[in-house]
């Protein structure tokens, strides 16, 4: 019996209306006003400035969390999946049993030092006061004039650049699937993060056969690599 896993990116959400990463209207080309994303989306910076973080995070992520799956997300939904989306939308198609290797906007954890397995909450973003929105995200996240505090403050549940993998986000359940898989498909990821390039390098140690499905596919040092130069719906379509 095949074990195909697939591994996906932000261009499997374009379809549902949720911006990519690197395009012009992209998550890591828009930062705020003072910061780069790059700088933005850290734990520093969610220590030393938390409501200009999380005024960003909200506005940048947050607003699409009403977002619908799209095709893509519906044809994944019985399939072996690990995801860098934390858009939740493999969970709103039915994927019962998918990783979210970085996290996921509609969840919280509390404040607390990388390591250990911690409790996750559904995240209260409809309480939240637009109007004055860095006040309101402060209260909500129960972050004083001091900054967050250990076991005490909220943090939102997604992994920023300056942290590293940890159980939290199921990192050794995603390395057995990698190491367990017969075929990889990567759709719609630019392998520009750790995680596509952990899963590439298993690829190739183990001979596993890859698929590469994007519009722009980018180009690996792979002997049994296939690329399909189409987006993912173009991909399922093809191939059902």
């Amino acid at each position: 019996m095949s074990n195909t896993l697939y591994i996906t990116g932000a261009g499997v959400s374009s379809a549902s209306g949720i911006p990519t990463f690197r395009g012009e209207d992209g998550f890591w080309t828009i930062g705020s006003n003072n910061y780069t994303p790059q700088e933005m989306a850290t734990r520093a910076m969610y220590q030393h400035n938390p409501a200009e973080f999380l005024a960003w995070y909200y506005k940048r992520f947050v607003t699409y969390r009403n977002h619908g799956p799209n095709g893509a997300h519906f044809w994944l939904a019985d399939k072996n999946l690990i995801t860098q989306n934390i858009d939740g939308l493999d969970g709103k198609a039915g994927n019962q049993n998918y990783i979210s290797i970085h996290g996921r906007i509609d969840e919280v954890t509390l404040f607390h030092e990388q390591g250990p397995v911690v409790e996750r909450f559904k995240a209260p973003w409809h309480e939240v006061d637009e109007q004055n929105l860095k006040a309101s995200l402060l209260d909500i996240f129960k972050i004083s004039k001091h900054g967050p505090e250990l076991n005490m403050s909220l943090k939102p549940y997604v992994l920023l650049f300056d942290e590293f993998y940890t159980e939290l986000y199921q990192i050794s359940e995603a390395q057995e699937r990698m190491f367990e898989a017969d075929k990889m498909v990567f759709m719609g990821t630019s392998f520009s993060v750790n995680i596509t390039q952990m899963a590439l390098e298993i690829a190739r140690q183990n001979q596993i056969p890859i698929e590469i499905v994007d519009p722009n596919p980018a180009h690996v040092m792979h002997s049994q690599a296939t690329y399909h130069q189409m987006t993912a719906l173009e991909y399922i379509e093809k191939i059902a």
